[in-house]
């Protein structure tokens, strides 16, 4: 299993001189340092050094979360475990997606202890479900958490989306298309809910519907490549 060790080395090996030897300073000052103040500080910087200079996103999330956790605020928290769930989706590594899920999942838990009535941390701790933080059993644990903000407020669109997509992880296309299109009629402008929409209706075989949904996705793309692919498929659905 991954470790944070092996992804942090793993992301220093794409480093050239200068930014080795500025990590490794930083690096340095967390393990001389005694104060949580102190740490919080190095950590925020290590963050904003791996965001800004080297533009890896991994260590920027992984000192984020870090920096969350000593902070002990739920909107640090919250910040920190979404920026993961956020970006887990886009990773192809199941290792490293897994391992982003279950950070996520510490994330999501230590804010709901600080606040147990905040609906969209409770919609993102289910959400790590589908994404292997709850071990090898079912996502069923995750879906549940999430419907129960669901049913609590129909219009809660971040639960409707998820559970979208826990219905076509699983499966069960005819819910998900169900749940992505509650969300497209209300937030027309939700690109990922619109493209994933279209995803759903094409493999339910609803070409005419996952044509619409695919143009109206095409019409938010602004990438050359992107946006040809997205005209091809819909050729040949056509």
């Amino acid at each position: 299993m991954l470790n944070a060790t092996d992804i942090l080395s793993k992301a220093r090996e794409s480093l050239t001189p200068e930014q080795s030897a500025r990590v490794t300073a930083l690096e340095n000052a967390i393990s001389r340092g005694d104060l949580q103040t102190q740490k919080i500080l190095v950590y925020g910087q290590l963050a904003a050094y791996w965001r800004d200079s080297v533009q890896s996103t991994i260590p920027w999330l992984y000192y984020t979360g870090e920096k969350a956790k000593l902070e002990k605020s739920e909107k640090s928290l919250n910040f920190a475990a979404h920026s993961y769930l956020d970006r887990l989706r886009g990773v192809s590594d199941h290792s490293l997606k897994t391992w982003m899920a279950v950070q996520a999942k510490d994330l999501f838990t230590e804010s709901l202890a600080i606040n147990p009535a905040n609906d969209s941390a409770k919609v993102g701790l289910g959400s790590t479900w589908f994404f292997g933080a709850g071990g090898d059993g079912p996502p069923m644990e995750g879906i549940m958490k999430i419907r129960e903000v669901a049913e609590k407020n129909p219009g809660n669109m971040y639960a409707q989306f998820m559970l979208g997509y826990g219905s076509m992880i699983s499966g069960q296309l005819d819910k998900a298309a169900e749940r992505f299109q509650k969300v497209v009629d209300q937030e027309p402008g939700n690109t990922e809910a619109v493209f994933l929409l279209a995803e759903t209706y094409e493999n339910l075989g609803e070409k005419a519907k996952a044509v619409k949904y695919y143009s109206e996705g095409a019409k938010m793309v602004d990438n050359p490549d992107l946006l040809k692919a997205i005209e091809e498929k819909i050729k040949l659905l056509q």
